[in-house]
C-alpha cells in the first residue's frame, strides 16, 4: 500500500505541480490583468505541456484553473476598459 502511495508521488512531474500551483495564483491574480495574464498564459502552458508527457491530474486541474482564471482576467481588463472610456466619452 504504501509503495503505491511513493510511486504515485514520483510520477508527478514538476510541470504539473507548477501548472496547479499557478492556477491557484491566478485565482488572486486575476484581480490585477497585469499580474493576471503572465501567471495564466505560462500556467495554462506549462499544463499542456506536462499534459503530454504525463497524465495526471495535476496538469488537468491545472489547465482548468488556468483557463478559468485567463477568462476573469479578460472580463476585468475589458471591464475596466470601458469604465474608463466611459469617464472620458
Amino acid at each position: 500500500m504504501e509503495e503505491n502511495k511513493t510511486e504515485e508521488i514520483k510520477k508527478v512531474g514538476g510541470k504539473s505541480i507548477a501548472s496547479f500551483v499557478l492556477g491557484l495564483v491566478g485565482i488572486i491574480a486575476w484581480l490585477i490583468p497585469l499580474f493576471g495574464y503572465p501567471v495564466t498564459i505560462v500556467g495554462l502552458s506549462l499544463g499542456c505541456i506536462a499534459r503530454k508527457d504525463e497524465k495526471n491530474t495535476y496538469s488537468l486541474v491545472g489547465i482548468i484553473l488556468c483557463i478559468i482564471t485567463l477568462v476573469l482576467t479578460l472580463i476585468n481588463s475589458i471591464m475596466g476598459v470601458l469604465m474608463v472610456y466611459s469617464l472620458y466619452y
